[in-house]
């Protein structure tokens, strides 16, 4: 992946292939790795795959919020030119994909929701350890996997060095209280943009009840499960998930 990340003005961004761009939405926890997957297979499926860094950190602690991200993004599809892009967001990600699609619909041509934060409003909290020791931190990291080998020391090493830095973690506790605020629940009936929701049946951080209740609120959108998944679908099971998205865009012509 490292070759295809770029630096302009205020953006850090991966990008590779070419075709309608599907533009990645992180989360919280793990930055662009969790995408690995998805970075390989859409660009050789006639997709250009983009994935921006999200200023979760860096910004000022009034733009630390779900709105604030997803004007970011917003200003980064405009900086990029594109005319119509597929949001892919994950857990905090699709929280961002959701609110940036109910402000500015006029480009999201579709939505692909993965164990997204928007409507259950301990996902943000549960998920996120607070702080303690390296162990514990390990335990919480390995709870968000249905396998707890995907929490690679890498991953959890990532997670403690959050933790243990104030900054980040006042700026944690905002977000979590913003996507609280920032409940979407009254306006999903009104979004009529083609959603397709990939959920892991395991599930812990936002369970399985939660991917329903998406489903049953959007009007547009297609659910479909994968099993022994926790909360990062894309990373748990990715050729899975990529077979689903894939098979969605194409049934969906998009």
């Amino acid at each position: 992946m490292k070759e295809n990340f770029k630096k302009e003005g205020k953006y850090t961004y991966f990008e590779a292939g070419e075709g309608t761009p599907i533009i990645v939405l992180h989360g919280l926890m793990g930055g662009l790795s969790n995408f690995g997957g998805v970075a390989d297979f859409f660009p050789k499926n006639g997709y250009k795959v983009v994935i921006p860094e999200l200023p979760l950190y860096t910004q000022n602690i009034l733009k630390t919020n779900v709105k604030a991200f997803s004007k970011f993004v917003k200003d980064f599809i405009v900086f990029k030119g594109f005319e119509r892009v597929i949001l892919l967001g994950n857990s905090l990600g699709g929280h961002v994909g959701l609110y940036h699609t109910k402000m500015y619909p006029e480009k999201v041509a579709a939505m692909v929701l993965t164990g997204s934060s928007g409507l259950y409003e301990s996902a943000m909290g549960d998920s996120y350890p607070k702080r303690g020791d390296y162990e514990y931190i390990k335990l919480k990291t390995q709870n968000v996997f249905y396998n707890p080998e995907m929490a690679s020391k890498e991953l959890v090493d990532e997670v403690f060095s959050i933790v243990n830095d104030r900054i980040k973690v006042i700026k944690t506790l905002t977000i979590a209280k913003s996507a609280i605020r920032h409940n979407m629940a009254k306006d999903l009936p009104k979004m009529q943009t083609p959603t397709c929701l990939i959920w892991g049946k395991d599930d812990k951080v936002t369970p399985p009840e939660v991917a329903e209740e998406f489903h049953k609120l959007l009007p547009n959108s297609d659910l479909y499960w994968i099993d022994k998944c926790g909360h990062a679908a894309m990373m748990e099971h990715p050729d899975e998930f990529n077979k689903i998205l894939l098979e969605w865009l194409e049934k969906t012509k998009l």
